[in-house]
């Protein structure tokens, strides 16, 4: 093991995702892309500042084999160029990848054992032999007759039952590789958040604002106090009156959205419980959130931009979301959900013509 390997395991924690919940790891010193500053700034703490830490928070189990190709997609646009390289080598290759020593991979990928070492744990492994393992294992599983996850682009002349097929293909693997990168241990903390908030705010503009009201609506049918917020004004004007009993959700598939960032940074500053929500976890929202969900979209393309795919990512954790939400709190949300359906029911009766009425 070279000495680079050795001094970047004293600095491990700097590729390590900044959040506080069950199984995070700690927040990076800095955010390695700035928030814009927020006003009334809370005095005396600095920013990013430490996690607030979860009773039992435990260390993240490494991801499954079968999330391996996923976290390589998510994490990719974040890695250095060599670190791309690593990545796209072990998810091209897991078979022959398994086989070679850290050595052996920095010779393959041209580049070095640090550079290997960084790569497995910035993909959520303890080092490159847990890495290893997860490679031996999903070649197993691709051996064993599994499709490839395959993106198919769509061309300007494709008819349109191939653009259909194209799209459920794409709809279907964005899905999957969801649910396999899910941590669900920050999912299961974010749910006990929600469900016992006094309030709720939600931050998103553009595809994701479309996601946050979906979210909004939803929580506020089981009788929750939650409101999705669009305009960036309005959305810090809220922010600020949060205090420790609200939480505050930020949707942003770029992880550095400003309009989004700015209100979960003033959030967070005030003690709120937040939730970040993005396909970045090394992104500026992250760097403000106590519990990170990540998105994974499918490979953007000149007719399906990322706002596509991620907005079917994000509504899957959503859902999950306000299912986890609405087991926990069933008393009260089957009552509130009952309710918002009969005062809605004769909206959705077909109208009686003046023929029925003679």
């Amino acid at each position: 093991m070279t000495k680079d390997v050795k001094d970047f395991a004293n600095g491990a924690s700097a590729l390590s995702r900044p959040a506080a919940g069950p199984g995070r790891a700690a927040r990076p010193a800095a955010a390695s892309t700035p928030a814009a500053p927020v006003p009334h700034r809370t005095p005396g703490r600095a920013v990013p500042v430490p996690a607030r830490p979860h009773p039992g928070a435990s260390s993240p189990a490494p991801p499954a084999p079968a999330a391996l190709a996923a976290k390589v997609r998510t994490l990719a646009p974040s890695m250095t160029r060599s670190m791309q390289r690593v990545a796209e080598a072990v998810a091209a290759d897991p078979a022959g990848c398994s086989a070679l020593t850290v050595t052996g991979l920095a010779t393959r990928t041209g580049t070095s054992e640090a550079t290997v070492v960084r790569t497995a744990r910035l993909l959520g492994y303890p080092g490159y032999r847990d890495l290893r393992l997860a490679l031996a294992g999903l070649a197993a599983h691709q051996e064993s007759g599994a499709a490839p996850s395959v993106t198919a682009d769509i061309a300007l002349d494709d008819p349109i039952a191939d653009v259909v097929t194209k799209l459920a293909h794409d709809e279907r693997q964005t899905l999957a590789d969801t649910a396999a990168n899910l941590d669900t241990a920050a999912l299961g903390a974010a749910v006990t958040a929600l469900a016992q908030a006094r309030r709720i705010d939600i931050y998103g503009v553009g595809a994701s604002h479309l996601v946050a009201q979906d979210l909004g609506q939803k929580l506020l049918r089981i009788g929750l106090f939650a409101q999705a917020h669009a305009d960036p004004h309005l959305a810090i004007t809220n922010a600020v009156q949060l205090r420790g009993k609200d939480v505050a959700v930020a949707i942003t598939h770029s992880g550095s959205t400003s309009d989004v960032v700015e209100p979960l940074r003033a959030a967070f500053e005030r003690g709120a419980t937040t939730i970040a929500i993005t396909g970045r976890p090394d992104g500026s929202a992250a760097q403000y959130a106590d519990h990170v969900l990540t998105t994974v979209a499918a490979r953007e393309s000149e007719l399906r931009p990322a706002a596509m795919s991620s907005r079917a990512s994000q509504h899957l954790v959503v859902d999950c979301l306000f299912v986890g939400v609405a087991q926990r709190t069933y008393e009260h949300a089957a009552p509130a959900l009952a309710a918002s359906y009969e005062a809605l029911a004769h909206r959705h009766r077909p109208r009686q013509s003046l023929g029925d009425h003679a």
